[in-house]
């Protein structure tokens, strides 16, 4: 861990082309060391969720580089590294177990490294599903909520706050079914990194996920 946070802490300090072309090495060490710690998350994941079975670290982490054209703060490198460990790959549309390590300072993400389980965008068409059978599912979401590690919370952000049209606004499950973003998070202590840890976190979420990728699957079914 330290390789990796003592690398991007220079990034972040001198994030520009000349200087990274200059510590290529030293990215590229920082690199090993991040792809040998999804390495392991992915045999620790496996062990309990076969979805993601077959899927390598490349089907699952992001470049360094940033698309310029969405940058906003114009700088060319991100200051973290990030992996989505989901069935098929980070491409393949279904949600899954995200981690990430990073600096924290002058990017979308404001904390320096987290976990995240879910996927946060909801498309509006499984966010009807997932809201539909949270209603008619006699309690079983908010089962599985009750069942999480204590060390992660859902995503309230752009929670609605008023029911959505057609769901009762008295019902016992309204507060989930006023969601946007269907993504849990929790933080973790990256000087002591405990992969065994992570993944009791991550299997404790394992409900969530199937939760939401079934919703996911049933709104490819209607296409």
């Amino acid at each position: 861990m330290k390789t990796i946070l003592t690398f991007l802490r220079s990034l972040e300090a001198n994030n520009n082309k000349a200087w990274f072309d200059s510590h290529k090495g030293e990215y590229l060490e920082a690199r090993a060391h991040f792809n040998s710690i999804v390495e392991k998350l992915l045999n620790g994941i496996s062990a309990f969720d076969p979805t993601i079975k077959g899927i390598g670290v490349n089907d699952c982490t992001y470049r360094i580089y940033k698309d310029m054209r969405f940058s906003k703060d114009g700088l060319p490198y991100k200051t973290h590294f990030g992996a989505f460990i989901a069935r098929g790959g980070r491409k393949s549309g279904y949600s899954g177990y995200y981690f990430h390590i990073g600096t924290g300072s002058g990017e979308e993400y404001p904390c320096r490294s987290f976990l995240a389980v879910g996927n946060y965008y909801t498309e509006p068409k499984v966010l009807k599903i997932l809201r539909e059978d949270i209603e008619l599912g006699g309690g079983d979401f908010d089962s599985i909520i009750k069942g999480l590690h204590t060390s992660l919370s859902l995503d309230q952000d752009q929670k609605l706050k008023r029911s959505p049209l057609g769901f009762n606004a008295e019902g016992p499950y309204i507060e989930y079914i006023k969601l946007k973003n269907f993504c849990l998070s929790g933080h973790f202590d990256d000087m002591h990194l405990d992969i065994n840890h992570i993944c009791e976190v991550f299997k404790s979420a394992k409900p969530f996920l199937d939760y939401i990728n079934r919703a996911i699957e049933y709104s490819r079914e209607e296409l």
